[in-house]
């Protein structure tokens, strides 16, 4: 019988020269790139430890058909200041301000990246910042990134006054993991936060899971920047459980390779999305059925019936006179879920509020619309507090707003304002000694203008 031979072996046996020097980089996957740090000849790898047993002794157990989890010590895997869970709009805002502000910040991200739904859901256009004038209201951190994004060739395309941007999510990445690293915060990626440590009504860390197991991280706040509350739930905060569209995005190439004289034949396509910084790249959103975010079950449905659904409609475009060499280039590798809890805050913010550019004395963001064709609106502190939970702040789409308020809340920029609020108020509570619903919200509120964030 003939054995089988490793790559490893394989590469030993041509030798460490010529031939196995070509082979190996074409194993390796080669690059050109001179100061790429590898090995000359392709892969390596060591054992760190053999004959490895990991203890059974707190495994859930099987007692009368129900499953137990016994008590076990977590290993902390940080301590710090200001503790914020979730990296997207919200969550990147929240650490680089709370860092800024002078507090100690841990970040912690459940996916290999930053920017949520902005970048992993391919939801690339910024809107929800303008209002009357038009005048842009969404500032501070967020407005930075876009900044910044301008001195990425291909960052970002139709930036000006009463303008829509949209962004490049590649270079999006880029920037924040930029700024994130600057301020000197510290990241842990490929964590998912899944429990609250509590102090009797305080929350004083999360627990998270990862390939390292389950541990523990301990603070003095934290910013739930999940989108979903999963850490204000968690800790016993009363929230507001919804169902909402639940979509999925995708990009689209190609579309520069039209062939005009054909694509006259027949009507236009549907289904050819919006235009990218990236030429004959368009994003294409997907409104999707109202459904449960919460439920895994409904949520892998979803997952597989969308990305067949984009799959087979891309096929009927490719089918179209003069559009036969358009592409999928990608599906979102996160499901566009919308709204999923609300927190019950110490504030509500109402349709209301927004409809009539309501204002508040305690004022730390202010949203805009779609279009600049209203009055600002102002968020007050209330919405990010839990009514009875301490040490803990909302941000993102999961604040204290009715329903009627989602499309607005939910927003990009909307959220980069809340998250830039709360990692403020975190830090300054941290610094200070004292409860998030105890700060000095004129220091809050000067805090936030310091670092270019627009109040009204």
């Amino acid at each position: 019988m003939s054995q089988r031979i490793s790559r490893r072996e394989l590469l030993r046996v041509l030798g460490v020269s010529g031939l196995s020097a070509g082979l190996g980089g074409a194993l390796a996957g080669d690059s050109a790139w001179a100061d790429e740090p590898r090995p000359s000849s392709g892969f390596t790898g060591s054992v760190v430890k053999d004959k490895v047993l990991q203890s059974t002794a707190t495994c859930p157990v099987l007692v009368n058909g129900e499953v137990i989890q016994p008590q076990r010590k977590l290993s902390l895997l940080d301590s710090t200041d200001v503790l914020v869970v979730g990296g997207g709009p919200a969550g990147v805002a929240a650490a680089i301000a709370a860092k800024r502000a002078g507090a100690e910040v841990t970040l912690v991200e459940r996916y290999n990246h930053f920017g949520g739904l902005w970048t992993g859901g391919l939801v690339l256009i910024v809107i929800g910042h303008m209002v009357e004038g038009p005048k842009q209201v969404c500032m501070g951190i967020g407005e930075e990134m876009m900044r910044r994004l301008e001195k990425c060739e291909g960052g970002i395309m139709n930036r000006g006054s009463g303008l829509n941007p949209t962004v490049d999510a590649e270079a999006l990445k880029y920037v924040m993991l930029d700024m994130i690293q600057e301020a000197g915060v510290k990241v842990f990626l490929h964590c998912w936060g899944v429990d609250a440590v509590m102090d009797g009504q305080a929350v004083c860390g999360a627990v998270f899971e990862s390939k390292s197991g389950r541990q523990a991280i301990l603070a003095k706040n934290v910013v739930d920047a999940t989108g979903d509350g999963d850490l204000f739930a968690a800790a016993g905060a009363e929230f507001e459980h919804r169902t909402y569209n639940i979509g999925l995005v995708s990009r689209i190439g190609n579309l520069d390779k039209v062939d005009p004289a054909l694509a006259k034949q027949s009507p236009k396509p549907r289904g050819l999305g919006s235009p990218t910084p990236i030429p004959g790249v368009n994003w294409v959103n997907m409104l999707g059925p109202e459904s449960d975010g919460l439920d895994v079950a409904e949520l892998s449905r979803l997952e597989m019936s969308h990305r067949q659904f984009i799959w087979k409609n891309m096929q009927k475009l490719r089918n179209t006179p003069g559009y036969e060499k358009v592409t999928l280039l990608e599906t979102g590798p996160q499901l566009g879920v919308r709204i999923t809890r609300a927190l019950a805050g110490t504030q509500t913010l109402t349709h209301e509020h927004i409809r009539t550019g309501a204002r508040f004395p305690d004022v730390v963001a202010v949203g805009g619309f779609t279009k600049p064709a209203g009055a600002e609106w102002h968020i007050p502190y209330g919405t990010l507090l839990p009514k009875t939970i301490d040490n803990v702040l909302a941000s993102g789409r999961c604040i204290s707003a009715a329903l009627r308020t989602a499309d607005s809340i939910r927003l990009i920029p909307v959220c980069f304002a809340t998250g830039h609020a709360a990692g403020v108020a975190a830090a300054v509570a941290a610094k200070d000694g004292c409860r998030p619903r105890d700060v000095e919200v004129p220091k809050v509120q000067r805090i936030l203008k310091e670092q270019e964030a627009y109040l009204g």
